[in-house]
């Protein structure tokens, strides 16, 4: 069946801000499902409350709505716009709730509106689990023993029948929020009331436990007359008891026997077919016993979810791309693979490589957090690595993660205390990854790591041969290392700089013998079909095969370097800026490459930029990608500090920093310089010191005068950042901060107390500056800007104060030579303006004001870096009307033991946008009252 005619706009719900367990892998599904619409020439209309994503900006859709998702919001653009049909599939848990709120309300219905890609029976039948639990006894698909539960003497009840150990999981709530194992009947009614409040509806389903099975997921299509494909089948390396979220997992999954494989098949087409006939994305999740291969349905999900992401950049299958279609009445048969553009969409991938998506997780911001992974969600991003076999893909997920890692092992960084691995063994936290390999490195017998973790042995086994191989390598100098065993630790994934470790030599000196060697990166297509058909996209990764599948065009070319995975700190708004970088660079007539590792995001998608490489944002990777295309220079100051740390080593090797030199970059960030810098241009900062030791410390606080910030040079979201007011405190942090061996220096600023905090974004080209916005912060100095609200236009800066803040802006944007971007952070006392910071680059807040002002600010920026276009050659024509606040929000519910307190350390795991007309504005006037609240140190 064609497309529904019917059907000539579309409104698609969005996730809101990022929190944990909701990240921006829904707003890649959201962006791929508008683009996927508008090229049937269907108006889209979005509505999503978060300015930090490309999802929101004007490229992505017809009519953009910036909004709080609640109901009220959802009459206002029914009001202005005549919508045929809504998506809500799209946005996570966050948009299904608000249309299934909104369908309560008849809301759908007065307005003529018809719900697309879903079906509401199918929701509820999957996300109240006593409905699910039937249905699934219904079709003879077996799900753990258990009940549900309304109140507590019926949990009681129930949990008396089961016995423990068991699992409370609370109907309706997102990323595992309030469930847990109860393992002793004593911790039973404290985990039963936590439970019973965490779910909207107060229901919980309490069911046997199954800890320590293996864990996996298939994802489906499926279209209007009943064909369903697979496109993915994951394993989770991780067994059963850790969140799928905060699992490592695999693809495709690899200790599958095919027999058990084809009935997993068939009974999740089973499931799909029982809940509803809707068309579109589900995932299923089973569960199987390692002995017996007893396979139990865990969940399903009727809606594109946090591993559709991860399986359409695994297999290069765009499943929200075609989601979308089917929802407007495609079938599978009349649509195009959008990789080949030959075959047909009705057909399962194939692949012919490994992939191995690791979380990343951010327990260092939450002092007192409970670390132990379990049934909620935690980590708050994911690196990807591809690779011909899983150990490569596992060693280059690892390189992804930017946790002062070179891979797993071979870095002199491994743990050594027996107990403390043992413990860790057994109770899963961030780094058991890394405690499998130093368990074995350690000579801990295979049975007892196999019985701690209960990981498959195929996969500890893979761990275990890495160790056998540096065992070999060891043993042997660099000039008397034979090829062959250089060659496999290269084709395991082995960095130089991990092998350099090995051999006690340089990093440069492995680099130069492979090659000396001919043991060369070849570049591998994503093909979606194993190489079977030729593939029109160009989306590759390395390895250390024969046939090299990228051929270098003889286009003037630019690389863009991407921000890697998502952290507190450095989140979605840096993928914004580096997709509206490969867009200005194509306008420009570059051919753009993008080098990125994060699967949830846009700019990794195959269709932004002309040659996609889905690879480590880490040096080695990045060498050989730009020795082989030879561009005319990288891009870095677009993906947050994960791309700004890698300038000095590119402008080393005589690589071209596209836009402000390394060299500005570095002065900014040399405190020293910077301030050296500010003096001659007669511009106020606070008094401040550098220091290398705690004596050197205590001298200088005399000097200065307490309240100081103490805090490391170069980071990144305020990492290691203290206030602190007194000799002892101040002892403390700096020898805490010396332990951490940073590199560089340690800066104590006097701390201006009580200062109003404002900041500025510009673009310059050397010449000319222009202001994009000023923004004043509620809360006052000392917290983190990120964890401000932020008010643009400023609500009650004077003129003088504003002129003060223009004059400054300008001065240090010509002074620092800056060609792009650049972000200047200010103090406020007693109408004297201080400088706290500048960074040359794309800051956070730029998406914002981009969204509040509604100009394309990063193209513009891009084209000046390009040398493309001067800042006099535009007009600019921001839209100013009220006032934009931009709104941090917290996922501080996932930490219930961390107290809530803000300081110079950022906290926020996403933000929102929220308009008023004026500053009496009840929301303002009530966040205006609380500023003060949170400020700790």
């Amino acid at each position: 069946m064609p497309k529904d005619s019917s059907i000539k706009s579309v409104l698609i719900i969005g996730s809101g801000p990022i929190i944990i367990g909701q990240a921006c892998e829904f707003d890649y599904s959201g962006s791929q499902a508008a683009k996927s619409l508008r090229e049937e020439g269907i108006e889209v209309t979005l509505i999503n409350s978060n300015p930090a994503t490309i999802m929101t900006d004007p490229v992505t859709a017809d009519n953009v709505y910036l909004l709080p998702l609640t109901k009220k919001s959802i009459k206002e653009v029914l009001e202005k716009h005549d919508i045929d049909a809504v998506l809500p599939t799209q946005g996570g848990q966050t948009a299904l709730n608000l249309a299934i709120e909104c369908d309560k309300s008849g809301i759908w219905e007065k307005y003529g509106v018809k719900m697309i890609g879903v079906d509401i029976n199918a929701i509820e039948t999957t996300e109240d689990r006593e409905k699910f639990r039937l249905k699934m006894a219904e079709i003879g698909v077996h799900t753990c023993k258990g009940e549900t539960a309304t109140s507590f003497l019926k949990g009681k009840e129930i949990a008396q029948e089961i016995g423990f150990p068991l699992v409370i999981r609370p109907s309706y709530t997102l990323g595992g929020f309030g469930g847990g194992f109860v393992d002793k009947p004593e911790d039973f009614d404290k985990a039963l009331n936590a439970g019973l409040q965490a779910s909207p509806i107060h229901e919980v389903l309490v069911e046997q436990s199954i800890m320590g099975w293996k864990e996996y997921e298939l994802e489906l299509l499926r279209d209007n007359i009943g064909n369903i494909i697979i496109i993915c089948s994951i394993e989770n390396f991780d067994p059963m008891g850790v969140h799928t979220g905060d699992s490592i997992t695999v693809a495709p999954a690899m200790t599958l026997p095919d027999t058990v494989y084809q009935q997993m098949r068939d009974l999740s087409k089973r499931m799909m077919n029982a809940i509803g006939q809707f068309a579109g994305g589900c995932n299923v999740q089973f569960s199987v016993h390692p002995e017996t291969d007893e396979i139990v349905g865990i969940e399903i999900n009727p809606r594109v979810s946090r591993s559709s992401a991860l399986a359409s950049k695994a297999t290069g299958y765009p499943i929200a791309k075609i989601a979308a279609k089917l929802a407007i009445g495609y079938n599978l048969d009349e649509l195009k693979n959008q990789i080949t553009k030959t075959t047909s969409a009705f057909f399962e991938p194939a692949l012919d490589y490994v992939i191995v998506k690791i979380p990343r997780w951010n327990f260092d911001k939450f002092p007192g957090s409970d670390r132990k992974l379990g049934l909620q969600m935690k980590s708050v991003g994911e690196a990807m690595g591809i690779g011909r076999n899983f150990q490569e893909a596992l060693q280059k997920a690892c390189q992804s993660l930017e946790i002062k890692r070179n891979g797993l092992g071979a870095d002199g960084r491994e743990l050594k205390d027996q107990q403390e691995i043992l413990y860790s063994l057994e109770n899963p936290s961030w780094n058991r990854l890394f405690h499998i390999y130093d368990a074995f490195k350690l000579g801990i017998p295979f049975k007892t790591i196999q019985k701690l973790t209960k990981i498959d042995p195929w996969f500890l086994h893979q761990i275990e041969e890495l160790i056998y191989l540096e065992n070999k390598i060891s043993a042997f100098t660099l000039d008397s290392l034979p090829r062959h065993l250089l060659k496999e630790a290269k084709e395991k994934g082995y960095a130089d700089r991990q092998i350099a470790h090995l051999l006690k030599c340089l990093e440069s000196e492995v680099y130069q013998k492979r090659n000396d060697e001919g043991i060369k990166r070849v570049y591998k297509l994503v093909d979606t079909c194993a190489a079977e058909f030729e593939a029109q996209t160009p989306y590759y990764y390395s390895s250390f095969d024969q046939e090299n599948e990228s051929i270098s065009s003889d286009r003037k070319k630019i690389v863009v370097l991407g921000s890697g995975p998502n952290r507190i700190g450095q989140g979605i708004e840096f993928d914004y800026s580096c997709v509206h970088g490969v867009l200005a660079a194509k306008e420009c007539g570059y051919e753009t490459i993008m080098i990125n590792c994060n699967p949830e995001t846009v700019s990794t998608d195959f269709d932004v930029a002309d040659k996609l490489y889905f690879e480590p944002v880490f040096w080695e990777h990045i060498y050989d990608i730009i020795l082989h295309e030879k561009p005319e220079g990288v891009i870095v100051q677009l993906g947050g500090q994960t791309a700004l740390k890698l300038a000095e080593k590119l402008s080393r090797y005589g690589i071209k920093v596209i836009g402000t030199s390394y060299e500005a970059l570095d002065l900014a960030e040399d405190r020293g310089r910077f301030s050296d810098l500010l003096k001659e241009q007669g511009i106020p900062y606070p008094q401040y010191g550098t220091i290398e030791d705690a004596e050197e410390a205590i001298e200088l606080s005399k000097e200065i005068g307490f309240p100081l910030l103490v805090r490391p040079s170069y980071v990144l979201g305020g990492q290691s950042m203290k206030i602190v007011i007194n000799e002892q405190e101040m002892e403390e942090h700096v020898v805490n901060l010396l332990k951490e061996k940073t590199d560089g220096k340690i800066l104590l600023d006097h701390f201006l107390e009580g200062a109003i905090e404002a900041e500025a974004d510009a673009i310059c080209d050397g010449t000319d500056v222009y202001i994009i916005g000023i923004m004043q912060h509620i809360e006052p100095a000392g917290i983190h800007s990120g964890d401000s609200y932020a008010v643009l236009p400023p609500y009650n800066l004077g003129d003088f104060v504003i002129r003060q803040i223009e004059e400054y802006t300008i001065k240090i944007a010509k002074a620092l030579q800056t060609v792009g971007l650049i972000n200047i952070q200010f103090a406020i006392k007693d109408d004297k303006v201080y400088i706290i910071e500048a960074n040359p680059r794309a800051s956070r807040t730029v998406p914002f004001i981009c969204k509040a002002y509604r100009e394309p600010y990063v193209n513009y920026a891009t084209k000046v870096m390009l040398g493309a276009k001067k800042v006099k050659d535009f007009d600019f024509k921001p839209y100013k009307h009220g006032y934009a606040i931009k709104e941090p929000v917290f996922s501080f519910h996932k930490f219930p033991n961390v107290n809530k307190e803000l300081g110079p350390e950022m906290k926020s795991t996403g933000e929102a946008i929220y308009f008023i007309d004026d500053l009496m504005d009840d929301y303002f006037l009530e966040i205006y009252a609380e500023r003060n609240l949170y400020l700790s140190r």
